[in-house]
Order: C-alpha cells, then sequence, then structure tokens
C-alpha cells in the first residue's frame, strides 16, 4: 500500500479505508475532494487534472510521512485523481488512523493542504459554454496574477521578498546563452533550468565522451557519442517542460559570436580554453551583453562578471593579450576533481540570477578567487583600463586568426627527423616514460623548462614540438615565434594523430 498515489480509474473511498482499519485505532479521519457543477458563478461540466507524476509522487509520500511523524497516527494514505472527471467524481482521497481522533483530524488536514500547496498538479475546468480554463494553480504551477505560465514548482523561491512573482515572472521573460556544457556548464545550466530562466540556449560543439561523465551530471552512459548541446538540451526539456532550450552544435568564432549574443541577456562562458573565453569577452563588449566568465584549474577557480552595459572592466584591462592555450593545463591535462566545476558553475548561475533579478552583492569590477581545499575566497579588485572609452580598447584582438604553425605528419616521426626537423619532446618526464616517441635521437624537454627561456635554438634548424594531442606543443611553437624563432612546429594533434 502506496501513501501517496496517482489513479486514472474512479476512487473508491471503501476500498481505499478498508487496509487501513485496526484494532488500535479510535479515531479515524478522511477527507473527499469532489468535482462541483459551479465556480465564481460559472457551470463547470468537468475537471482535467494533469501532473509530473514522478516528482509528485516522490513529495506526495513525503507529506504523508511528515505528517505520520508530526502527529503521531498509525497509518495514512492519500489518493489523487489524473485525467478526465465528471461532476460528481472523488478527485482527491486522504485517509488517517490514530489512537485518538484529534491527531487523525489534523493530520488529515495537513496532509490536504500540503497536497494543495506543495506538488506539481494542476486542473482545468471545462465550462457549459464550450470555454475552460486553468485554475487554482497557484503553488503548484508559479502562477502570475492566475494565469499559469509553467507547470513547474517555483514556491520556494517566490517565496523570497526579493524575488516574489514579478521576480518570476521576469526570470520566465529572461534569456541566457551558455557557451560549453562541460563540468561548468552542467552546473549553470541545471541552476538556470531550476530557476525558471525562460530560454536558454547551449552552444558547444563536442560530443559526450566517458572521461566527461564524473564532473557533468546531466549526461549517462547512453549519451556517449552524442552532442552534448543536444543530450543537455533533451535532460533539461525532460526536467522541466516549460523552458524554450535551444541546442547550437557549433563552435564559438569570430563570425557567429555577434549573432549568437544578440539575442540574449546574459552571456555565460563555461568553456576550457583561453581563445575561447577572450573570444566571448570581446563580443561581450562589441554587443554590449553582460557576460559571466569563470575558469578552473585542479582544485581552484575564479569567476569575473564583465559588464559593458554599466561601463565595467572586462578581462583585457587586466590581460591586454590572450593567454596562450596548451601553457595552463585544462582539466584534461591538469585534472580535477568532479565538485570543483559544479562549485564555480552554481557560483556561476547565481551571479546570472543576481542579474537578471538586480539582486545585491554582484561582482563589480572584480575578480573572485576560490581555492576548495581550504574553503578559502578572495575578491580582488580589478578596475577597468582607464583609456577605455565606451569599450575595451583592447576587444577584438583575439578575433584574429591565429598564423598556422602546425605540421601534419602523414608517414612517422622518422620521416620527418630525415627531411631535417630535430624533434623536441616536451611532455612531462612521466609522459615520456609511459610512452616513449617512435623516434631516435629526439630531445627530451619539458615545457616548463622550454618556457623558462633559457634554451638555446639555432636560428638555421628546423625544430617540431611534440606532446600528447598537439595542444601544449602548438601553444609553445607561438610562443617562441613570438619571440623570434621563426623555425619552430608543432605535431598537429600530437602523439595521438599518430596512434591513429
Amino acid at each position: 500500500m502506496k501513501a501517496f498515489a496517482f489513479t486514472q480509474e474512479a476512487i473508491d473511498t471503501a476500498h481505499l479505508a478498508a487496509p487501513l482499519a485496526t484494532s488500535g485505532a479510535g479515531g479515524f479521519a478522511s477527507f473527499e475532494g469532489r468535482v462541483r457543477d459551479h465556480n465564481e458563478g460559472r457551470a463547470v461540466i468537468g475537471l482535467q487534472y494533469e501532473a509530473f507524476e514522478e516528482l509528485a509522487a516522490a513529495e506526495g509520500a513525503r507529506i504523508v510521512a511528515e505528517a505520520i511523524g508530526r502527529h503521531g497516527v498509525l497509518h495514512a494514505r492519500c489518493v489523487h485523481r489524473l485525467g478526465r472527471l465528471a461532476v460528481g467524481d472523488v478527485a482527491v482521497w486522504v485517509g488517517v488512523t490514530a489512537a485518538h481522533r484529534a491527531p487523525a483530524f489534523a493530520a488529515c488536514r495537513e496532509i490536504i493542504d500540503a497536497v494543495k500547496h506543495r506538488l506539481p498538479i494542476w486542473k482545468k475546468e471545462h465550462y457549459a459554454g464550450g470555454e475552460s480554463g486553468w485554475v487554482n494553480c497557484d503553488h503548484c504551477t508559479g502562477m502570475v496574477d492566475q494565469e499559469p505560465v509553467s507547470a513547474f514548482d517555483y514556491s520556494r523561491q517566490i517565496a523570497l521578498p526579493e524575488v516574489g512573482r514579478a521576480g518570476q515572472a521576469r526570470l520566465a521573460e529572461s534569456s541566457v546563452a551558455v557557451i560549453g556544457a562541460g563540468g561548468l556548464g552542467c552546473a549553470v545550466l541545471a541552476g538556470l533550468a531550476g530557476a525558471g530562466v525562460g530560454t536558454i540556449a547551449i552552444v558547444d560543439p563536442d560530443v559526450v565522451e566517458i572521461g566527461n561523465l564524473h564532473r557533468q551530471p546531466l549526461y549517462e552512459r547512453a549519451d556517449i557519442g552524442r552532442p552534448k548541446a543536444e543530450a543537455a538540451a533533451a535532460r533539461l526539456s525532460a526536467y522541466n517542460p516549460t523552458l524554450r532550450v535551444l541546442a547550437r552544435v557549433l563552435r564559438l568564432d569570430a563570425g557567429n559570436a555577434a549573432g549568437l549574443f544578440a539575442d540574449t541577456d546574459v552571456v555565460v562562458d563555461c568553456t576550457d580554453n583561453f581563445a575561447a573565453k577572450f573570444l566571448i569577452n570581446d563580443a561581450a563588449m562589441q554587443t554590449g551583453r553582460p557576460a559571466v566568465i569563470a575558469s578552473v584549474y585542479q582544485y581552484e577557480g575564479q569567476l569575473q562578471v564583465v559588464r559593458p552595459d554599466r561601463a565595467g572592466s572586462c578581462l583585457r584591462c587586466q590581460w591586454p593579450e590572450a593567454t596562450r592555450d596548451g601553457l595552463v593545463g585544462n582539466c584534461q591535462q591538469a585534472g580535477v576533481l568532479g565538485p570543483v566545476p559544479a562549485i564555480l558553475g552554481s557560483l556561476q548561475a547565481m551571479e546570472v540570477l543576481k542579474l537578471l533579478l538586480d539582486l545585491p552583492g554582484q561582482l563589480r569590477d572584480e575578480v573572485l578567487l576560490v581555492d576548495m581545499l581550504v574553503h578559502g575566497q578572495r575578491r580582488l579588485h580589478a578596475p577597468r583600463n582607464p583609456r577605455c572609452a565606451g569599450t575595451c580598447v583592447h576587444a577584438g584582438q583575439a578575433w584574429k586568426k591565429a598564423p598556422a604553425e602546425e605540421l601534419d605528419v602523414a608517414m612517422s616521426l622518422a620521416a620527418a627527423a630525415a627531411e631535417g626537423y630535430r624533434i623536441i619532446d616536451i611532455r612531462e618526464p612521466e609522459e615520456c616514460e609511459d610512452e616513449p616517441l617512435p623516434v631516435a635521437g629526439q630531445q627530451a624537454l619539458p615545457l616548463g623548462r622550454l618556457l623558462e627561456g633559457n634554451v638555446d635554438l639555432a636560428p638555421e634548424q628546423r625544430y617540431l614540438l611534440v606532446c600528447a594531442h598537439g595542444v601544449r606543443s602548438r601553444a609553445a611553437a607561438e610562443w617562441l615565434r613570438s619571440r623570434g624563432c621563426g623555425n619552430v612546429w608543432s605535431l598537429r594533434g600530437g602523439l595521438a594523430a599518430l596512434r591513429h
């Protein structure tokens, strides 16, 4: 016997009450909610009930358990109808047995009141004239001025005086673009969908991989190989069907950024590379859209809000030149624990809601540093570049395409060496030990030592830098070329490309 259940069939109250009878019960109380033939002066010919069954059944069971524990009753049960009901049908039934009548009455009243106010159940009245309308769903459907705007329970945040019904309506009308659906993105998307942000665009070119699952809980094993944007959009739509979720399976670039940002209120950067972050920063500055930017490194993270709409500072006010990707490890190279991007992503979602609701405590010309190992937080002042006039003086630099400095090796590294390239392995010593380069005569020079600048490279010699996937080697080649070493190349795709 379930404590709470839905049914499409007519409710047999005698059948439901029979299992509750016990010799120790001196009191039995029940409630029957029936369909009446009128409401607010209109003739009613029937009702229609709908619900998010899984969520409502779980919460309904908690309601009954709470009433049993609070009032010390022996047994309690609630059954609710779904579908079409005729006038006179029982829509909801509650039965309670207790040692005495007072706790039975009290528990019965508590259960029916909580069901009406806490469960995602809503009803539509059908009138004699052929019209119909949703009614009496204020707590379970997030109605504003008695008009049903969603079938999702926002009552807890509507209760906040800073949010209220007006704030919830503002969220429903808002649009947010989330760039990247990885560890940060999953937390951001879950937070925004739960809060009721009306339109969410998910921009990500990648597919789900098994290595993503430990820190990206929007996905499951069945999603492996599926585009992240599509998988995340499907999950959010199932979680909160009232939202408009858009899947954009594409890579953000200089050609599409402005168009993607044009129809959104806030942009959220959840990418894992510097080129994308600075591109988002520059596009936000040019389009006047606020951007919430975060990054993660092992157990640490940082958060910054770019406010061009309020003449705020941006990334380039502190770092005029974008850091080259590969010189600092991303999650794949440096490692990460799942809760770290989840916490930073939740902080991003909170900042987005602050912006949309104009809540106090917003980050303004600041960088928030978070250290998860010691639970430390610091807010650093990040002032605007005084030379800025309307937009950042550096905006647009990241839109320029970097020169090609990569080399495709179709045969082998030995062939490259035969053509005169000197092979330099910039991986860490443990990587080299696990998988030695398949060529004789190469030089092992970890990236950190190379960047120290104490290595002499002969100007007439051609060098080919090699790493695991070609990311670090490309960044190092760009860095060396920017310092006058013009004969430095990167192996495109690294050792992974050679294996394929």
